[in-house]
């Protein structure tokens, strides 16, 4: 569990991943508009690819215990020591900075594994917010293609 001064970032296991690729909230505690389609793209990939420490998470509101987002890695650092990392948050939850500070509080995780020296992240280009989110979290554009802007944070030290 990662917790910053609002939010939980709660692995999600195979039985939660299994819920939220089936969109089911029977007795979940849920935001309203969670899971969006991302969130069940993320459990997907939990579902092929088990593992707790470069897996995905829950993004819980501490204050209201429900669930508004996922964020978490594609899977465990390459040889490189590179991790990519993706995020999401219902609408109503994004603008107040949470990505932001889930964003922060993953970094700081990551690179509590000696084994990872790079993350990054590659957004569409047309998103705007997720390109502040990243740049607010220290994230640098690398480069940009058609598809995608890149941005990466290295280790210090």
């Amino acid at each position: 569990m990662i917790e910053t001064e609002r939010l939980r970032l709660e692995p999600l296991d195979v039985a939660a991943a299994q819920a939220v690729a089936a969109c089911d909230r029977d007795g979940r505690t849920w935001h309203a508009e969670f899971p969006g389609e991302d969130d069940r793209d993320a459990a997907s990939m939990v579902l092929r690819h088990t593992d707790v420490t470069f897996g995905c998470r829950l993004i819980v509101e501490r204050i209201s215990g429900l669930a508004v987002g996922t964020i978490g890695f594609f899977g465990p650092p390459d040889a490189a020591g590179t991790v990519m990392v993706g995020y999401g948050l219902v609408p109503s939850a994004r603008g107040h900075g949470l990505a932001t500070e889930a964003l922060r509080a993953l970094v700081a995780y990551a690179f509590t594994h000696p084994s990872v020296r790079i993350i990054t992240a590659d957004p569409l280009p047309d998103n705007v917010a997720s390109h502040r989110v990243l740049e607010k979290a220290g994230f640098l554009c690398t480069h940009s293609t058609k598809d995608a802007h890149w941005y990466a944070i290295q280790r210090q030290g």
